[in-house]
């Protein structure tokens, strides 16, 4: 996901383009008037569809966060105390696990119950979830 902010955007509208970052490179190379550095931005997607030649020049009015963002968890939040003893010192350190369930439990509350992690790509059909009981 990617936004763009300039007088040269069509605002108001959501370009749902797949876009990667060679095409945002590309179009930077595009707009500054730079030949593709490789092959890959040669042949990236620019985001056209994003700009227009009339400049809108009305003032940016940005939206202003509501949420503190200072905040922290309080002391009873559901997994707190396990989340309290984690190593966040170093990467990898985290009992990803706990972590996750500690982040479902605060978003879908303490007593709805996690579903198991999947790691693949795609998910399993109905038969292969029947068959692992879940």
């Amino acid at each position: 996901m990617a936004e763009v902010i300039s007088p040269y955007t069509r605002t108001g509208r959501v370009d749902s383009t797949f876009y990667s970052t060679a095409s945002m490179l590309r179009t930077m190379e595009l707009i500054v008037g730079l030949r593709p550095l490789t092959q890959f931005d040669a042949y990236a997607t620019p985001m056209l569809a994003v700009f227009t030649n009339k400049p809108d020049l009305m003032p940016y009015i940005a939206a202003k966060p509501t949420q503190d963002l200072h905040e922290v968890n309080p002391v009873n939040a559901p997994f707190s105390a396990q989340s309290e003893v984690q190593d966040l010192t170093r990467e990898d350190q985290i009992n990803m696990a706990q972590f996750n369930q500690a982040i479902w439990a605060s978003v879908k509350g303490a007593n709805t119950p996690m579903p198991a992690p999947q790691h693949t790509v795609f998910p399993a059909s109905a038969e292969e979830q029947a068959a692992d009981g879940r």
